[in-house]
């Protein structure tokens, strides 16, 4: 993802019930536990990790079963000290065969007089601890292989291990980024899981690439099973809801299935989607990492040129959203008069502006009937007004000037080139008004608009009939021939 372009905006859920999401997620709640459990008593190794003999007390209080029942008391307790639920003085003591000192931290009274931010906070440094633990790899042997890879300095050797933990970590990143993206761009999967393989393949097949090629689908599986094993770390810290890999996917070739086996259910190969709260710990993370990623509601209270600013580039249902939170905190009549000075303008990114005031505009009700007429007299405003208007059947509404309508017309085709490029709606609009009025072009390059010889070009560039297009460009020259004389 670009540092430069925003991301779509997402759509947050409350911050007091996102707080409640994170304190119910199984990783916090377990580190919570253990931290409440602690004391002065508890024994930690120089690290600050639990001692082994003290493992079993701290499985049993988190009431764990099963062979992993260790290694996941193990973890509540380093998100427990990671993130500050507990403290621990002397602990260089450990390392000479004493005990550190473990105390309650100031973090664990957050999880229940802090407001809901502070818990949040307390939230993101588990999912940090987290991140780092699942892009390390799971390699048989791990501690042996790092003391073979020991380098003469005391360091470590990663190449010895086939490990750039660097690669590692920007792989992951990447994975959720493009999660993310999928999880809040408009036609995009939404609240739908997300099929592991597709995930696996967005960051592995080029998306100039037609067939993959066999070594292509190899690294892809290989992802697959890497990600497999990160998105069940992930699950318990409430980033993702999860679907694993069928086991029987991964079992040997060689061995008959104990029951039919549909390959053509994707599913059995991992879906995956975020969490309200998964979304909320991506979105802080990516605004760490300095990329523009807007919620709806940042602009809710903005003056209005920052919400037809911002909203430019929002897709339809996102600018409708925000807008209409940023309505909901001011009387009809004043928004509408806000809007329509904010709206003006001969700058390249006015006539969006003036698109974005119109659907902004859609959403008041009649109490903003006075401030649509007080600008029916300007030569920027008035066609919309009179559309808004008309659209509610007011009455007394004067009939614009040809020289309005065609103003409005260059005005509304270049905010739909900004706002949506060579759109199928905006070729089919361009036929329409072609094939509506058949001497549009000979008047059109007249129009004293900022923007009509490059809306004019466009018209050529769209319109099928090659004469109507000739004719278009013919106009466009005529426009940039005014425009510089």
């Amino acid at each position: 993802m670009s540092d430069s372009s925003p991301l779509p905006p997402v759509r947050l859920h409350p911050e007091a019930e996102l707080a409640r999401d994170a304190l119910s997620t199984p990783l916090l709640s377990r580190a919570a536990r253990l931290a409440r459990w602690a004391g002065p008593g508890t024994r930690v190794d120089a690290g600050g990790g639990l001692v082994e003999e003290q493992l079993p007390a701290a499985v049993e209080v988190l009431g764990l079963t099963g062979e992993d029942a260790e290694a996941w008391a193990s973890e509540a307790w380093r998100v427990a000290v990671d993130t500050g639920l507990v403290e621990i003085e002397d602990a260089e003591d450990a390392e000479g065969g004493g005990e550190g000192t473990v105390t309650a931290g100031e973090e664990l009274a957050l999880l229940t007089a802090g407001a809901p931010h502070d818990v949040l906070a307390v939230w993101q440094g588990a999912l940090e601890t987290v991140l780092a633990d699942a892009s390390v790899p799971d390699i048989e042997g791990l501690d042996e292989a790092l003391g073979a890879a020991g380098g003469a300095d005391g360091g470590v050797d990663f190449s010895q291990l086939h490990w750039d933990p660097e690669a590692e970590a920007e792989f992951l990143d990447g994975v959720l980024g493009n999660l993310y993206l999928l999880t809040v761009t408009e036609d995009g999967p939404g609240d739908s899981p997300v099929p592991l393989p597709a995930l696996a393949a967005s960051m592995i097949v080029p998306s100039d690439m037609g067939e993959p090629t066999n070594d292509v689908l190899e690294q892809v599986s290989d992802a697959m099973m890497k990600l497999d094993d990160q998105f069940r770390l992930l699950e318990p810290v409430g980033l993702v809801e999860y679907q694993p890999v069928d086991e029987a996917l991964m079992a040997d070739t060689d061995e008959e299935p104990s029951a039919p086996v549909d390959d053509t259910d994707v599913s059995r190969y991992g879906m995956v989607r975020l969490t309200p709260l998964g979304l909320y710990g991506l979105r802080a993370r990516l605004l760490e990492a300095g990329l523009t990623a807007p919620a709806v509601g940042d602009l809710a209270d903005k003056g209005a040129d920052a919400l037809l600013d911002g909203t430019a580039t929002f897709p339809q249902g996102a600018a409708r959203a925000e807008t209409e939170q940023w309505l909901a905190r001011r009387e009809p009549l004043a928004a509408a008069r806000e809007l329509l000075a904010a709206a003006r303008g001969q700058d390249a990114g006015a006539p969006l502006r003036r698109l974005r005031c119109q659907q902004a505009l859609s959403l008041v009700g009649p109490d903003a009937e006075p401030a649509l007429r007080e600008v029916l007299d300007d030569a920027e405003l008035g066609g919309l007004a009179r559309v808004w208007l008309a659209e509610r059947g007011a009455a007394d509404v004067p009939a614009p000037s040809e020289a309005m309508i065609f103003w409005l017309t260059i005005d509304t085709i270049a905010a739909q080139l900004a706002a949506e490029g060579n759109s199928d709606e905006l070729r089919s609009l361009v036929q329409g008004l072609a094939a509506q009025h058949g001497g549009f072009f000979a008047a059109a390059w007249r129009v004293d608009h900022p923007a009509t010889a490059d809306v004019l070009e466009a018209m050529g560039r769209l319109h099928p009939d090659k004469r109507v297009a000739k004719e278009a460009r013919k106009a466009a020259f005529k426009a940039r021939s005014q425009q510089g004389s």
